[in-house]
């Protein structure tokens, strides 16, 4: 079972380069964070002529997830919870083959100090508690999108001058690495413990060419997926092409079911 993840920085963009993608290395389940697009806009159709079902909630200019997957799934939940204030746009969970695949796009944070960082490091205790409340660490579970968070100084470049950076002050990398440790492992770190590999690069100062990156576009698994994780990387491809997003696509693969 191969799960991949993707932050497309506006599907209606980048949608030809996604489809060439899905064609190429043919994921079992591709997630995608910030499709930007209402859903009355969203090219489902031209998903399922690829072989997808696709289930999404996206709203206009930002925020959007959306999740693909070959086979139908078994049950789709939108958000943190029924109701108001759902974060419906930035997490969506689907059971598909038995694993429940949550994805998610976690909010930016903007400024270390602002409301809207506030508001990230509250969305990390949100997150947990969704977990306690819907899944169980002993059961077949992935939590994956972007993250916006370097967990460790290996994942960001040139570390010591980002420790004020929302997405690698301490306050955040803990508020991350808490929800996580309800029972999730980072799969591509478990298989990878000392290699340096980004999937972020932002636009200016060639920083794509100078490898200037962060890895903050996560896979992470409960421990029966964890374990029999035979492969996950990060495919550079996406990022070179013309009219790329500024993130690329990490994937991992599973031998599952066992």
């Amino acid at each position: 079972m191969k799960v991949a993840t993707w932050n497309v920085n506006s599907i209606r963009k980048r949608l030809p380069l996604v489809l060439e993608w899905l064609a190429q290395r043919q994921p079992d389940v591709l997630c995608l964070q910030e499709t930007k697009t209402p859903d009355s806009e969203f090219p489902a159709e031209a998903f399922r002529e690829a072989g997808y079902h696709v289930r999404f909630r996206g709203m206009k200019g930002y925020n959007g997830v959306a999740t693909l997957s070959r086979t139908e799934p078994d049950s789709v939940f939108y958000g943190f919870a029924e109701g108001p204030d759902s974060e419906d746009v930035r997490v969506l969970e689907t059971v598909t083959r038995g694993v429940a695949v949550v994805n998610t796009y976690v909010p930016q944070g903007y400024k270390v100090g602002s409301e809207k960082y506030t508001f990230k490091l509250a969305w990390f205790g949100r997150v947990r508690e969704y977990f306690e409340r819907r899944l169980d660490p002993q059961r077949p579970a992935v939590w994956t999108g972007d993250m916006n968070v370097a967990p460790e100084p290996i994942d960001v470049y040139h570390p010591e001058h980002r420790v004020n950076d929302v997405d690698f002050h301490i306050d955040a990398r803990n508020a991350y690495a808490n929800a996580a440790a309800w029972g999730f492992i980072d799969v591509f770190r478990k298989l990878h413990p000392e290699r340096i590999q980004y999937t972020y690069w932002d636009y200016f100062r060639n920083a794509f060419e100078r490898n200037f990156g962060w890895r903050i576009d996560h896979i992470l698994a409960t421990p029966p997926l964890a374990e029999v994780c035979r492969a996950a990387d990060v495919d550079p491809e996406p990022r070179r092409a013309p009219g790329a997003s500024d993130h690329t696509v990490a994937w991992a693969e599973f031998d599952w079911p066992l």
